[in-house]
């Protein structure tokens, strides 16, 4: 069985396909990835070459797929970063089209619109196309804590307002909400943490870890989160084992950018990227163990 990754891809560094492929491979996972877009890195560096890739491109590919009579075969669809609207109609046709030949399949979509201190970073129309047309085909969605809010509507500031725009969307069609980036006002500012909370309509979990030093963030973090936590859903099915063991895997992986030596040729100014070739044995067995909580 695979899974149809249909994101972003860069040429350097680690984001979209480049940061979700391989920890799914690791993890014994056939992948086909589809890119949306087609850019020299991430644009954390301020500047970029490169180009979207356009709807009709994933949807040829999709057919093409589909000529080879293999879509029966794809147990899961995981999209993140669509590059523009059109985009996000042609991840909903995939879905639809796969699900004809693999009624089982699993659709884990990472609504990628932008996060807090930065604001929405996608084209308009994005948004919208999450909100009224996605997200009720969702069985998995990976929101951050902007984007909980972004596409509910409520400003969340503790574990009672996450509950509630957890709900919302639960009530939108997914069976499984992951929010990462937590940031509520359970955690206190003298012992900085950040956390996740998942929630499949029994309970909802809160899992948090210390908070490392790493300024605006890390590209491509959470499109390891997402790829890891379809995957070790898809083995169990118990959101929290699933959060635990992909808390721990990330946090490992981030944890490896501070044991990194630049090169010498490297700018000191040069965003540090996910360490995740060097740091894969945390995918499979992650060095830090953390627990989550039922709230």
């Amino acid at each position: 069985m695979a899974v149809l990754s249909i994101q972003s891809h860069v040429v350097y560094g680690y984001a979209g396909n480049t940061a979700a492929v391989f920890p799914l491979q690791r993890l014994g996972r056939e992948v086909w990835a589809i890119n949306t877009v087609e850019f020299s890195n991430h644009t954390g560096y301020g500047a970029w070459r490169g180009q979207v890739l356009g709807a009709d491109l994933v949807r040829d590919l999709v057919t093409g797929l589909e000529e080879r009579g293999v879509l029966s075969r794809c147990e899961a669809v995981l999209s993140g970063y669509l590059g523009d609207a059109g985009v996000g109609r042609a991840i909903i046709d995939a879905v639809n089209r796969v699900r004809k030949t693999s009624p089982g399949a699993v659709y884990c979509c990472d609504p990628v619109m932008g996060d807090v201190g930065r604001g929405f970073y996608v084209k308009p129309g994005i948004p919208e196309i999450f909100k009224n047309e996605v997200i009720g085909l969702a069985d998995i969605i990976t929101p951050n804590h902007f984007e909980l809010e972004a596409l509910t509507g409520i400003k969340v500031e503790n574990f009672d307002e996450a509950r509630r725009a957890i709900n919302i969307l639960h009530d939108q069609g997914p069976r499984v909400v992951l929010v990462t980036s937590y940031r509520g006002k359970e955690n206190p500012p003298e012992t900085p943490h950040i956390g996740m909370l998942v929630s499949d309509k029994t309970g909802v979990y809160h899992i948090c870890t210390p908070e490392l030093p790493l300024g605006a963030g890390m590209a491509g973090s959470g499109d390891l989160t997402a790829s890891v936590f379809l995957s070790r859903y898809l083995e169990n099915a118990d959101v929290k084992q699933t959060l635990e063991l992909v808390t721990g895997s990330v946090f490992g992986i981030l944890q490896a950018v501070f044991g990194a030596e630049s090169p010498k040729t490297e700018k000191p100014e040069t965003p540090p990227e996910l360490p995740i070739i060097r740091a894969q044995g945390e995918l499979i067995s992650p060095s830090s163990v953390f627990r989550a909580k039922k709230l």
